[in-house]
């Protein structure tokens, strides 16, 4: 709880500290790859698996943009059961998430007097998790046995964007659930 309301104001104060930046980072369409499974919020996952996001952002003030996301990823993995009238073997089962929500980011350009192809952003994810598992037909235990992932989704995150013209740029980040590279298309209506 005291992360929330902590992330919650840092916000408010980002959107209030808005300085008299004239670049525009809205109307752009995010796509990127990551790698995630052992930390944050994917840590459950104990293994690495790829994860697709996409998100697309729109001005709120000068230097702070919203963007509504969408995140997917899926992944395997197998679990040890049995009694004494099946005997004991390994199940598989399949767990699809679809984590769906709303970044804020705050962009530092010209506190950090950053040059025109840069930008340096620090931003928050707040959402939820669509949770699809899907077992063996032979499995006939408990279907909650492993802890899957939370409905609640929360993410900070650190990056930077190069921006190879004035349509499309590259972007790395950073974040404490996974770390994303992709491409960033501007000027998106």
């Amino acid at each position: 709880m005291k992360t929330k309301i902590l992330l919650t104001l840092c916000l408010i104060s980002l959107v209030c500290l808005d300085a008299n930046s004239q670049e525009k980072f809205g109307k752009t369409l995010n796509l990127g790859v990551g790698v995630g499974g052992y930390s944050g919020y994917y840590n459950y996952v104990g293994h690495n698996m790829p994860v697709l996001t996409l998100n697309y952002e729109f001005d709120v003030t000068k230097s702070f943009t919203l963007a509504p996301f969408v995140s997917y990823y899926s992944y395997t993995n197998q679990y040890y059961y049995g009694n004494n009238n099946n005997g004991y073997k390994y199940y598989n089962y399949r767990e699809t998430v679809i984590p769906i929500g709303l970044k804020g980011t705050y962009y530092f350009d010209q506190l950090l007097k950053a040059t025109s192809p840069w930008d340096f952003y620090l931003g928050a994810s707040l959402g939820f998790s669509f949770v699809n598992t899907h077992w063996d037909g032979d499995y006939t235990g408990d279907k909650h046995v492993y802890k899957g992932a939370n409905p609640m989704y929360l993410n900070l995150h650190i990056g930077a964007e190069y921006h190879f013209n004035s349509k499309i740029g590259a972007f790395l980040d950073l974040s404490n659930g996974v770390s994303t590279l992709g491409l960033a298309f501007h000027g998106v209506k």
